[in-house]
């Protein structure tokens, strides 16, 4: 099962107003591949949280754009919170600082930018489990 899969399997079976807009995603969960093992399902929530604050979603599709934000919140808060469970305090500082820096990239209009600290934060991530697993 890949880690979009399994996340649209948690926010479905989490039940609730979300459960009822997932979709199944056809899209590969490039950034956690980066991230790593353990670790994968975990940034992708954080990474579609962003997606449905400033796109459109690859696994939750609400039609409603208040729904979205409010999605948005919860798959961010769903991935950090695992992150903070796994005791990864470092892998939540880098997370948090990617989600302000994207959010900072979207607003200034440049999407490589939002991509390109996504793509290092999961390697970040990444390279934190592997370095704590030593």
């Amino acid at each position: 099962m890949s880690a979009l899969e399994a996340l649209a399997a948690t926010v479905r079976s989490d039940g609730g107003l979300l459960a009822d807009t997932v979709i199944d995603p056809t899209q590969e969960a490039t950034l956690g591949e980066l991230a790593g093992a353990g670790y994968e399902e975990l940034v992708e929530a954080i990474y579609e949280g962003y997606l449905q604050h400033y796109g459109e979603g690859r696994v939750v599709r609400p039609d409603d754009p208040d729904l979205a934000l409010l999605a948005g919140d919860r798959l961010y808060a769903l991935g950090l919170a695992r992150l903070a469970e796994l005791g990864d305090l470092e892998a939540v500082d880098v997370l948090a600082g990617v989600i302000s820096r994207a959010a900072q990239a979207h607003a200034e209009g440049d999407p490589d930018a939002a991509r390109a600290a996504w793509e290092a934060g999961a390697r970040a991530v990444g390279r934190s489990a592997r370095e704590s697993a030593s």
